[in-house]
């Protein structure tokens, strides 16, 4: 996309963050009755600004219009020395799908991962996503792990 920008987020952004942030939580069926509680956003939020924090936003603009996000975090892992990135969140608006705005959000944490001297970037999805799989098997590859929880 001619013009796009992919830059860290600044507090200004906040009125045009959010939708964005409420569009991928109702992706995965975070809306309504199960909404994240407001405190978590605001806390999400303020985290970005936090210099003892390790999580990071970046954001896609256009023409002063915000287009896309990602939050990535840095963490220790039992197998490496240097950090590992997770790319926890990745978001674009339904008009930028497959117009490269995705794809310049995982390449610019990749940068950021470079940058901080991490080891690997590694994300997850759900495995119905298929629109953003096709994009994903271009710039990574599976592990072949599978994500166990339960909530406490």
């Amino acid at each position: 996309m001619a013009d796009l920008v992919i830059r860290p987020v600044t507090r200004a952004d906040r009125d045009q963050w959010l939708p964005l942030w409420d569009g991928y939580n109702a992706f995965y069926g975070r809306s309504g009755d199960t909404a994240l509680d407001p405190a978590v956003t605001a806390m999400t939020w303020e985290r970005f600004f936090d210099a003892y924090e390790p999580v990071h936003a970046l954001v896609a603009e256009q023409d002063g219009r915000l287009l896309g996000l990602t939050h990535y975090l840095f963490h220790r892992s039992t197998t490496a020395i240097e950090p590992s990135c997770y790319l926890q969140d990745l978001f674009t608006t339904e008009q930028a799908r497959g117009q490269g705005v995705g794809r310049a959000l995982i390449e610019a944490v990749y940068d950021a991962a470079r940058a901080a001297g991490a080891s690997r970037v590694y994300w997850q999805t759900h495995q119905t996503n298929a629109t953003a799989m096709r994009l994903y098997d271009q710039v990574a590859e599976t592990s072949g792990f599978l994500v166990y929880r339960k909530g406490l």
